[in-house]
């Protein structure tokens, strides 16, 4: 049973920092990419920034230049450093794993259970 267990969250003034951090734990063979979702109140949950196994990553527009995802393979953990916050980014950020459980299997992908950021004066 393969879990993602997020920490990092809580609350935090505009403009400044917090850091996440998540780490899949279990049976586990291999992990692909690896990211952070949010969802605000009300509205979709989108991709924030995701990590392939080879360190490519991508962002959303909107945290580009404040956000910075990093991966350690060796623990399975993936951490994203969250800088210049502003009160649109409050939100439940979720941890997300695709990875295979056995090498036959197909690749599918975890969910952590969230963790709370909200950015407000």
């Amino acid at each position: 049973q393969v879990q993602l267990v997020e920490s990092g969250g809580g609350l935090v003034q505009p403009g400044g920092s917090l850091r996440l951090s998540c780490g899949a734990s279990g049976i586990i063979f291999s992990i692909n990419a690896m990211g952070w979702y949010r969802q605000a109140p009300g509205k979709d949950r989108e991709l924030v920034a995701r990590i392939t196994s080879i360190g490519r990553a991508n962002y959303l527009d909107s945290v580009k230049g404040r956000f910075t995802i990093s991966r350690d393979n060796a623990n399975n953990t993936v951490t994203l450093q969250m800088n210049s916050l502003k009160p649109e980014d409050t939100a439940v950020y979720y941890c997300n794993a695709n990875l295979k459980v056995r090498s036959w299997n197909i690749a599918m992908d975890y969910w952590g259970k969230g963790t709370l950021v909200t950015v407000s004066s």
